[in-house]
């Protein structure tokens, strides 16, 4: 009987030490969780607070634009555009930024916005030379120095502001990120626990108003856990230092151009959600979510 007592409490307390580490362990990954969710909230706020601010400069610039032209046709349509621009923000201000389905096709429009844009700078820019060489050419004829050296001066000025917008246009965009684990033989894996090399590849969409010449673009990459896979120094990035996971120098001409860059892994990986992000210029020119095991 006693042997029998013996054996029911050796058991009990067993249970017991195993509830107890259940517990831990759901109390330990739950604040895990709770870590992860907050900063991928913060990362999410800030994507989606970059894009109002840049919705609201495309608008703001179609209603510059406007008053810079007397092409009827060309203000109608940027009328048009303005408004678009203008509804595209109010829906962004209306949605929630976990919202990742709308968030995604807000920034694809965003994108179209930025590209339209650039079109009409260009025209205009284009409009505007050849209202310059028209009235010299008519002030020579006939004569009215004066007249023709206003209307100059007031040229000179407008494709000054266009200059300005050139820069908002010359903006780059990174499209098809994709984010790749790679075993020691280098084969593509799911799994985080035989990662060791992290491959990111993305591409620069073309971009006629952009500066050519050598351009460094940085790829962050942030955890589950909140944390960024460091090694590729740091950048700046609305008035801050930020850290990279990997970076490279390209020779940029405009031209749509494939970009790979590489990660060796050098601390222990978890399975969950990681973000990736591109940075060049001071600006955030895409990101992207990847899950893994």
């Amino acid at each position: 009987m006693e042997k029998k007592k013996l054996i029911t409490g050796i058991v009990t307390g067993i249970v017991g030490l195993a509830l107890v580490g259940t517990v831990a362990y759901l109390y330990v990954n739950l604040d895990n969780q709770k870590k992860e969710n907050k900063a991928m909230q913060e990362l999410a706020e800030l994507d989606k607070k970059e894009m109002e601010n840049e919705y609201q400069q495309f608008a703001t610039q179609y209603s510059e634009m406007k008053t810079q032209i007397s092409n009827d046709s060309i203000i109608a349509q940027l009328t048009a555009e303005q408004e678009k621009t203008e509804r595209l923000l109010k829906e962004l201000k209306d949605t929630k930024s976990n919202d990742a389905r709308e968030i995604a096709r807000l920034k694809r429009e965003l994108a179209t916005v930025r590209a339209v844009l650039r079109s009409y700078v260009i025209e205009i820019d284009s409009l505007n030379r050849l209202n310059q060489n028209l009235t010299a050419e008519n002030s020579r004829i006939k004569g009215q120095y004066n007249e023709a050296t206003r209307q100059i001066e007031g040229l000179n000025s407008e494709r000054a502001s266009l200059s300005e917008k050139v820069a908002i246009a010359a903006q780059l965009d990174a499209t098809g990120i994709s984010m790749q684990l790679k075993n020691k033989k280098g084969k593509k894996t799911d799994k985080t626990s035989k990662c060791k090399t992290v491959q990111v590849n993305f591409t620069i969409a073309k971009n006629v108003t952009a500066s050519n010449g050598t351009k460094t673009f940085y790829v962050r990459i942030t955890s589950p856990s909140g944390t960024t896979l460091s090694g590729g120094g740091t950048f700046n990035y609305q008035n801050r230092s930020l850290e990279a996971t990997m970076r490279k120098a390209v020779e940029y001409d405009g031209r749509e151009t494939t970009i790979s860059t590489f990660w060796n892994v050098s601390q222990s990986l978890m399975a969950g959600t990681y973000q990736v992000s591109v940075f060049a210029d001071g600006n955030m020119i895409g990101s992207r979510s990847f899950s893994f095991k």
